[in-house]
């Protein structure tokens, strides 16, 4: 994968000096980070505020593959994920910290490349990168991520606090994330079995897209702030559809319809779904990493959102000995389940 002759060893550099090589250009742009790479610790000042953390972790060979992963892209994504547990909670996402473990066979300018796509997700949302650390690794490529944000108290949304009569809504489209995996794993096995051969990926942007660089969703939680509507309980699908409501559920105490009919899949994750024998809505129930916001509003805020292009009303929450039921486009209904992603054994 690393084939120029002129890759740079990171043991000339060391520790330090590879700290120091890739943080060198870093320059804060958040009033909260008073103090960033280059101390002990960071210094961060949220001036009143309630102070948001979450942290990620992602494995080689468990959560990517660096077969058909960029590590630009990796490094993009890395942030990203961790970007949208804050959104999640109807937050702002101020800084983050990277922590990395590495083998032997990542020169120095492999390690830049993933830098280069966590320096992409931080500008692009204005997140300040104020430390972490690095190491050896026996076991591949480890990244850790962990995120700082904040909120006034009043404007934090949990899980547990979705009511009765709630309407459902999600942003985005499903499915496409593990679609786009699908794909990409299919072009993987065709190359090892011929090298010669190259990846059949044309027409098929938008899914591979979705899988390799997702974005998360700060312009909903914007949306949603200008329209003024707080939603009731607030979610990320990292998991899958079916997994994320049902944590809603679970923790509001309470049941849900889910219209499988008003699930939005686009037209090209539905037809590649088809492609490999796969059922679109399954996809979108219990694919995972689509990084959407799952929310929940009150009725009241019906007519300020039913024109909205950016999110779909999919179902709303019931009493919970009603249970939680997806209603099919025949009309029937069955318990929702969730069969999302398990970094213990894959789709359960």
């Amino acid at each position: 994968m690393f084939e120029n002759e002129e890759k740079t060893n990171i043991e000339k550099l060391g520790e330090f000096g590879l700290i120091n090589h890739l943080t060198k250009n870093i320059k804060l742009t958040q009033k909260s980070s008073v103090k960033g790479v280059g101390d002990d610790a960071a210094v961060l000042d949220f001036a009143g505020k309630k102070t948001l953390v979450s942290t990620d972790m992602l494995l080689e060979g468990i959560h990517f593959d660096l077969a058909y992963t960029p590590l630009k892209h990796l490094g993009y994504k890395a942030v990203q994920v961790n970007l949208s547990d804050i959104y999640a909670m109807n937050g702002t996402a101020t800084q983050v910290t990277v922590s990395i473990g590495m083998s032997s066979k990542f020169p120095l300018e492999a390690i830049e490349e993933l830098y280069e796509g966590i320096y992409l997700a931080c500008d692009k949302y204005g997140v300040d990168l104020i430390g972490g650390d690095t190491s050896a690794s026996k076991q591949g490529l480890v990244i850790s991520v962990t995120v700082l944000g904040y909120a006034d108290e009043k404007d934090i949304v949990y899980r547990n606090t979705a009511e009765e009569g709630d309407l459902i809504c999600v942003s985005g489209d499903l499915g496409g994330a593990y679609t786009g995996l699908q794909l990409l794993e299919r072009e993987k096995l065709v190359y090892l079995e011929n090298p010669n051969i190259q990846p059949d990926l044309e027409g098929k942007d938008y899914i591979v897209e979705r899988q390799l660089k997702p974005e998360a969703r700060k312009d909903i939680v914007d949306l949603l702030q200008d329209m003024q509507v707080k939603p009731t309980a607030m979610i990320d699908v990292s998991d899958g559809l079916a997994s994320e409501l049902l944590h809603i559920c679970k923790q509001s105490n309470k049941g849900c319809k889910l219209y499988e009919e008003k699930i939005p899949i686009d037209p090209m994750t539905y037809e590649t779904a088809r492609e490999f024998n796969l059922d679109p809505t399954v996809c979108a129930l219990s694919g995972g990493e689509d990084y959407e916001l799952l929310f929940t509003v009150k009725q009241a805020d019906y007519d300020k959102i039913k024109f909205k292009l950016d999110f779909t009303i999919i179902g709303y929450i019931t009493e919970p000995n009603e249970g939680c039921n997806l209603v099919t486009k025949s009309g029937n209904m069955h318990e929702l389940k969730a069969q999302g992603w398990n970094a213990f054994g894959s789709l359960q």
